[in-house]
């Protein structure tokens, strides 16, 4: 099998070789504090007993199951705990295979790299239907585009790498696609907390059978090293992909998932909105920057990214890497996300550099 490898971790380890400093504006690592609620929990873990250092049960701690239920209005039986969103994704994507439905996914163009790489890695087919030139999803367009065919529509909401925030008609819309072709809609959420617009909209807003959502409290908690993810799954699909999480996984980390539940119940709102309040700052500085510079630019109204567009530049590796010797500043190829953006490249705006990387590249492509 020939894997689709992403680039990121290329990039990164490309950007820690330069013989420079670099501003790293790669990967969606945030860069402020996790709850202090978590670290506590962490401190908390490490003074328990013996028995407390050994497996978890495999679905994940039934506390947290129980209080990602509460929050998301559904039965704690649907919740699966997972190493992180990645996982969670991967689950989901086999669900919607092994319903011998259809062998084809449908995603976005752009996308995120890593779902066109677990289609390939289940057996599935890739099939694409493009977003429009803001990156929102037409669902006519992925009605057109579904068929007998069709296993699963699969959309990431607030976007990477495009920002956008799908409203709740367009999630609605999507549900009901997927249950006119017995597919499965399965709608990637990791980025909930980041709808910097104040529109994001769950597809679990729409009750049905057709539909599995997946989370993670890396980016919304700032711990993308936890691997603390989870899924949503209708009743009659949780069962085997418990038994397939155990299979592949046996279990989350159970110190991770102690740690998360106690942030869970003891983080106010205001930590969430902070962060989002130092993101929109970013976004306006970088913007006004590459404004300044005579880009093109995205205008994220959710999640961590900004894509541009420099005249003459396209959104290449070599062009990446480039940019990192000469320039000082790593980003993301635009052409890893896809044929729609392959003149774009895609910057990650978690680092308290943002304004020195925006001024390093003004003065780059002036």
């Amino acid at each position: 099998m020939d894997y689709e490898t992403p680039l990121f971790f290329h990039v990164m380890q490309y950007a820690d070789a330069a013989d420079r400093d670099v501003i790293d504006m790669v990967s969606g690592n945030p860069d402020w504090e996790p709850p202090e609620a978590l670290r506590n929990g962490l401190r908390e873990y490490a003074d328990l007993e013996p028995d407390r250092f050994q497996y978890a049960p495999s679905e994940g701690l039934r506390e947290l199951r129980e209080e990602i239920a509460a929050r998301r209005g559904v039965d704690a039986e649907q919740v699966v705990v997972t190493n992180g969103a990645g996982e969670a994704n991967y689950l989901s994507m086999a669900r919607a295979l092994e319903r011998d439905s259809g062998d084809e996914i449908l995603l976005t163009d752009p996308v995120y790299p890593y779902y066109p790489g677990k289609t390939t890695m289940l057996g599935g087919i890739q099939r694409f239907v493009a977003t429009d030139d803001e990156g929102y999803l037409d669902p006519a367009a992925v009605r057109a585009a579904a068929s007998d065919e069709t296993a699963a529509i699969v959309v990431n909401t607030p976007n990477n790498p495009t920002g956008a925030v799908y409203p709740a008609e367009t999630m609605h819309e999507l549900v009901a696609v997927a249950e006119e072709y017995d597919a499965i809609l399965i709608s990637d959420e990791v980025y909930d907390h980041y709808g910097l617009s104040g529109a994001f909209a769950s597809a679990l807003e729409t009750d049905s059978a057709h539909r599995i959502v997946t989370n993670a409290f890396s980016k919304s908690m700032a711990i993308t090293g936890f691997r603390v993810g989870y899924a949503i799954f209708p009743p009659e699909l949780v069962a085997d992909a418990k038994s397939r999480h155990m299979l592949v996984n046996v279990a989350t980390t159970r110190p991770g998932q102690y740690a998360v539940l106690q942030a869970l119940r003891e983080t106010g709102p205001e930590y969430y909105e902070r962060n989002r309040k130092r993101l929109r700052g970013r976004v306006e500085t970088f913007t006004d920057a590459l404004e300044a510079a005579g880009a093109e630019y995205t205008t994220p109204s959710g999640s961590f990214y900004v894509m541009a567009r420099f005249e003459g530049y396209p959104g290449t590796l070599a062009n990446v890497e480039r940019l990192i010797d000469e320039a000082g500043v790593a980003g993301m190829p635009g052409e890893a996300f896809g044929d729609a953006r392959s003149e774009w490249l895609r910057f990650a705006l978690v680092t308290p550099r943002v304004e020195e990387a925006a001024e390093r590249l003004a003065a780059y492509f002036d």
